[in-house]
């Protein structure tokens, strides 16, 4: 009778033991994901000092914020592209910097518009090229560009519909391509006049 109380006892030792233990780590376990969140959520959280007074700012996610910065890398590059002045140097500036945001094929366009003496066109007509851009619609990571190339000219003010399209990568940020983006497969859809409107050349 005795040793059954003794064993009974153990057993209930051992049960109230185990159990104990795993509510233990089961406790643990919770605590430590409820830390990791809160310290998680304590990094996105960045104070801003505006004269002594501490002003909370959060940490977006840089993935909710890609479809924004796509838009604003092929705006900016098709603006450096066709945004030219008759000036030599000016044009190479422009097309050096646009060649950071584009893979061969906008280097094979630029090259192919070079042979064909298009930048000399513009040089020698004192010709002023501007582009605004009408929309940009993305598609994952495909994207077609709507825009209208005003070329003021001495003798006229010619306006021309600008459509291209692409593919959209990303690639490490540089201080030359903040966006981190790069365009492939660049190729031209569209480019026909509009309206050729002729100036009084008296």
């Amino acid at each position: 009778m005795i040793i059954q109380n003794i064993e009974s006892k153990i057993r209930l030792a051992t049960v109230l033991s185990l159990g104990s233990l795993l509510t233990s780590i089961i406790i643990c376990g919770f605590v430590s994901v409820y830390a990791y969140k809160q310290v998680a959520n304590a990094r996105q959280s960045i104070y801003i000092l505006d004269n002594d007074i501490p002003i909370l700012a959060k940490q977006a996610n840089m993935q909710m914020n890609r479809p924004a910065e796509y838009k604003a890398a092929v705006d900016l590059f098709h603006s450096l592209f066709f945004n030219l002045t008759p000036d030599d140097k000016h044009i190479e500036y422009q097309m050096s910097r646009a060649m950071y945001f584009v893979d061969e094929t906008g280097v094979g366009q630029y090259n192919n518009l070079k042979e064909k003496g298009y930048f000399n066109s513009i040089l020698s007509s004192s010709s002023v090229l501007s582009i605004q851009t009408d929309s940009i619609v993305l598609d994952q990571n495909r994207f077609r560009y709507y825009g209208k190339q005003k070329i003021d000219r001495r003798s006229a003010t010619i306006t021309r519909s600008i459509i291209t399209e692409g593919e959209l990568i990303d690639i490490p940020r540089s201080e030359n391509n903040s966006h981190g983006v790069l365009i492939t497969n660049w190729k031209t859809i569209e480019n026909k006049d509009l309206s050729n409107v002729s100036k009084n050349t008296f």
